[in-house]
Protein backbone atom coordinates (compact mmCIF):
# COMPACT_ATOMS: atom_id res chain seq x y z
CA UNK A 1 0.00 0.00 0.00
CA UNK A 2 1.75 3.56 -1.08
CA UNK A 3 2.12 5.92 1.59
CA UNK A 4 -0.08 8.85 0.98
CA UNK A 5 2.88 11.79 0.36
CA UNK A 6 6.52 12.00 1.29
CA UNK A 7 5.97 14.46 4.05
CA UNK A 8 3.21 16.05 6.10
CA UNK A 9 4.29 19.10 7.72
CA UNK A 10 3.68 20.88 3.98
CA UNK A 11 1.14 20.94 1.28
CA UNK A 12 2.43 18.52 -0.82
CA UNK A 13 2.33 17.89 -4.68
CA UNK A 14 3.37 14.47 -6.49
CA UNK A 15 5.30 15.09 -9.70
CA UNK A 16 6.05 12.92 -12.74
CA UNK A 17 6.37 12.41 -16.11
CA UNK A 18 5.62 10.05 -19.04
CA UNK A 19 7.46 9.15 -22.53
CA UNK A 20 10.80 10.22 -21.50
CA UNK A 21 12.04 7.14 -23.73
CA UNK A 22 9.51 7.53 -27.14
CA UNK A 23 11.26 8.52 -30.04
CA UNK A 24 8.20 10.60 -30.99
CA UNK A 25 5.57 12.81 -29.03
CA UNK A 26 5.83 15.61 -26.31
CA UNK A 27 6.76 14.49 -22.91
CA UNK A 28 3.83 14.59 -20.54
CA UNK A 29 4.27 15.92 -16.95
CA UNK A 30 2.51 16.22 -14.05
CA UNK A 31 1.64 17.62 -10.37
CA UNK A 32 -0.85 16.48 -7.98
CA UNK A 33 -2.01 17.49 -4.18
CA UNK A 34 -4.23 14.69 -2.87
CA UNK A 35 -6.63 15.28 0.01
CA UNK A 36 -4.81 13.75 2.94
CA UNK A 37 -7.63 10.80 3.69
CA UNK A 38 -7.13 9.77 0.05
CA UNK A 39 -7.02 5.60 -1.16
CA UNK A 40 -7.95 3.62 -3.55
CA UNK A 41 -6.14 0.12 -3.39
CA UNK A 42 -5.93 0.19 -7.23
CA UNK A 43 -3.02 3.02 -7.48
CA UNK A 44 0.29 2.46 -8.08
CA UNK A 45 3.05 3.24 -10.57
CA UNK A 46 1.21 4.13 -13.60
CA UNK A 47 3.41 1.10 -15.55
CA UNK A 48 2.25 -1.76 -13.32
CA UNK A 49 -1.85 -0.57 -13.85
CA UNK A 50 -3.69 -1.73 -16.47
CA UNK A 51 -5.22 1.00 -18.78
CA UNK A 52 -8.34 0.22 -17.52
CA UNK A 53 -7.63 1.04 -14.29
CA UNK A 54 -5.07 4.09 -15.14
CA UNK A 55 -8.49 5.37 -17.02
CA UNK A 56 -10.52 4.84 -13.47
CA UNK A 57 -7.85 6.50 -11.49
CA UNK A 58 -7.60 9.03 -14.09
CA UNK A 59 -11.65 10.30 -13.58
CA UNK A 60 -11.10 9.92 -9.43
CA UNK A 61 -7.66 11.88 -9.40
CA UNK A 62 -9.39 14.86 -11.33
CA UNK A 63 -12.56 14.71 -9.01
CA UNK A 64 -10.97 14.10 -5.68
CA UNK A 65 -7.39 15.86 -5.97
CA UNK A 66 -7.16 19.63 -4.24
CA UNK A 67 -5.27 20.26 -7.48
CA UNK A 68 -3.58 18.80 -10.68
CA UNK A 69 -2.07 20.33 -13.59
CA UNK A 70 -0.79 18.33 -16.69
CA UNK A 71 1.62 20.05 -19.74
CA UNK A 72 3.21 19.04 -22.72
CA UNK A 73 6.36 19.99 -24.01
CA UNK A 74 7.07 19.30 -27.76
CA UNK A 75 9.53 16.76 -29.69
CA UNK A 76 11.04 20.68 -30.83
CA UNK A 77 11.46 21.65 -27.63
CA UNK A 78 13.12 18.39 -26.69
CA UNK A 79 15.07 18.87 -29.65
CA UNK A 80 16.04 21.95 -28.49
CA UNK A 81 16.85 21.61 -24.83
CA UNK A 82 16.93 17.68 -24.27
CA UNK A 83 14.59 15.27 -22.44
CA UNK A 84 15.97 15.28 -19.33
CA UNK A 85 15.65 19.10 -18.94
CA UNK A 86 12.22 19.11 -20.80
CA UNK A 87 10.82 16.53 -18.13
CA UNK A 88 11.74 18.86 -15.39
CA UNK A 89 10.13 22.32 -17.58
CA UNK A 90 7.60 20.07 -17.78
CA UNK A 91 6.87 19.63 -14.13
CA UNK A 92 7.70 23.15 -13.23
CA UNK A 93 5.18 24.38 -15.65
CA UNK A 94 2.38 21.81 -14.22
CA UNK A 95 2.93 22.65 -10.89
CA UNK A 96 3.03 26.45 -11.67
CA UNK A 97 -0.59 26.23 -12.43
CA UNK A 98 -1.47 24.72 -9.12
CA UNK A 99 -3.95 26.77 -7.29
CA UNK A 100 -3.12 26.43 -4.43
CA UNK A 101 0.08 26.37 -4.40
CA UNK A 102 1.78 23.58 -2.66
CA UNK A 103 5.07 23.96 0.21
CA UNK A 104 6.65 21.16 -1.17
CA UNK A 105 7.45 18.93 -3.61
CA UNK A 106 7.83 15.05 -3.87
CA UNK A 107 9.89 14.20 -7.41
CA UNK A 108 10.00 10.73 -8.93
CA UNK A 109 13.32 10.24 -10.19
CA UNK A 110 17.10 10.91 -8.98
CA UNK A 111 17.29 14.60 -10.31
CA UNK A 112 15.60 17.50 -10.64
CA UNK A 113 15.87 21.62 -11.39
CA UNK A 114 13.75 24.25 -11.57
CA UNK A 115 13.29 28.05 -11.14
CA UNK A 116 10.58 27.73 -8.61
CA UNK A 117 10.70 28.54 -4.89
CA UNK A 118 9.81 25.38 -3.44
CA UNK A 119 11.35 23.03 -1.61
CA UNK A 120 11.91 19.11 -3.16
CA UNK A 121 13.00 15.92 -2.63
CA UNK A 122 13.36 13.42 -5.74
CA UNK A 123 12.50 9.84 -4.68
CA UNK A 124 14.02 7.05 -7.16
CA UNK A 125 11.02 5.16 -7.82
CA UNK A 126 8.81 7.42 -6.15
CA UNK A 127 5.91 6.47 -8.36
CA UNK A 128 5.68 3.13 -6.29
CA UNK A 129 5.91 4.48 -3.03
CA UNK A 130 4.22 7.81 -2.72
CA UNK A 131 0.68 7.99 -4.04
CA UNK A 132 0.84 11.83 -4.78
CA UNK A 133 3.76 10.38 -7.10
CA UNK A 134 1.15 7.76 -8.66
CA UNK A 135 -1.25 9.58 -9.09
CA UNK A 136 0.81 12.09 -11.16
CA UNK A 137 2.28 9.34 -13.08
CA UNK A 138 -1.22 8.07 -13.75
CA UNK A 139 -2.20 11.45 -14.99
CA UNK A 140 0.48 12.04 -17.41
CA UNK A 141 0.71 8.87 -18.99
CA UNK A 142 -3.10 8.65 -19.85
CA UNK A 143 -2.53 12.51 -21.23
CA UNK A 144 0.55 11.11 -23.01
CA UNK A 145 -1.26 7.77 -24.40
CA UNK A 146 -4.48 9.72 -25.52
CA UNK A 147 -2.69 12.48 -27.27
CA UNK A 148 -0.58 9.79 -29.44
CA UNK A 149 -3.69 7.88 -30.26
CA UNK A 150 -4.98 10.87 -31.61
CA UNK A 151 -1.76 11.37 -33.55
CA UNK A 152 -2.74 7.91 -34.87
CA UNK A 153 -5.35 9.03 -36.98
CA UNK A 154 -2.63 11.66 -38.75
CA UNK A 155 0.35 8.69 -39.09
CA UNK A 156 -1.34 5.36 -38.69
CA UNK A 157 1.66 3.84 -40.33
CA UNK A 158 4.26 4.05 -37.12
CA UNK A 159 2.04 1.93 -34.78
CA UNK A 160 1.20 4.95 -32.09
CA UNK A 161 -2.18 3.58 -31.00
CA UNK A 162 -0.14 1.00 -29.71
CA UNK A 163 3.45 1.72 -28.95
CA UNK A 164 2.83 4.67 -28.38
CA UNK A 165 6.27 6.34 -29.71
CA UNK A 166 7.85 4.41 -27.96
CA UNK A 167 11.31 2.77 -29.96
CA UNK A 168 9.33 -0.74 -30.64
CA UNK A 169 11.15 -2.81 -33.71
CA UNK A 170 7.52 -1.71 -35.55
CA UNK A 171 7.87 2.13 -35.03
CA UNK A 172 11.53 1.92 -36.18
CA UNK A 173 11.12 -0.11 -39.15
CA UNK A 174 8.23 2.10 -40.12
CA UNK A 175 10.98 5.06 -39.39
CA UNK A 176 12.96 3.29 -42.18
CA UNK A 177 10.48 2.77 -44.48
CA UNK A 178 8.28 6.21 -44.15
CA UNK A 179 10.84 9.05 -42.85
CA UNK A 180 10.26 11.17 -40.11
CA UNK A 181 7.24 13.32 -38.86
CA UNK A 182 6.99 16.59 -37.15
CA UNK A 183 6.27 15.14 -34.27
CA UNK A 184 9.48 13.06 -33.92
CA UNK A 185 12.15 14.08 -31.73
CA UNK A 186 15.41 14.66 -34.07
CA UNK A 187 17.86 14.45 -31.25
CA UNK A 188 16.86 11.05 -30.47
CA UNK A 189 18.82 7.39 -32.47
CA UNK A 190 16.11 6.21 -35.14
CA UNK A 191 17.94 3.55 -36.49
CA UNK A 192 16.63 -0.25 -36.34
CA UNK A 193 19.95 -1.61 -35.75
CA UNK A 194 19.68 0.08 -31.84
CA UNK A 195 18.51 -2.47 -28.82
CA UNK A 196 14.99 -2.02 -29.03
CA UNK A 197 13.88 0.15 -25.61
CA UNK A 198 17.34 1.31 -25.22
CA UNK A 199 16.27 4.19 -22.96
Amino acid sequence: MLENQFQYDLPEAGCDEAGRGCLAGPVFAAAVILPADFHDPRLNDSKQMSARNRELLRVLIEREAVAWAVEAVSAGRIDEINILNASFEGMSLAVARLDPQPGFLAIDGNRFRTRLDIPYRCIVKGDGKYADIAAASVLAKTYRDAYMERLAGEFPQYGWASNKGYPTREHRLAIRRYGLTPYHRLSFNHEIDQLEFSF
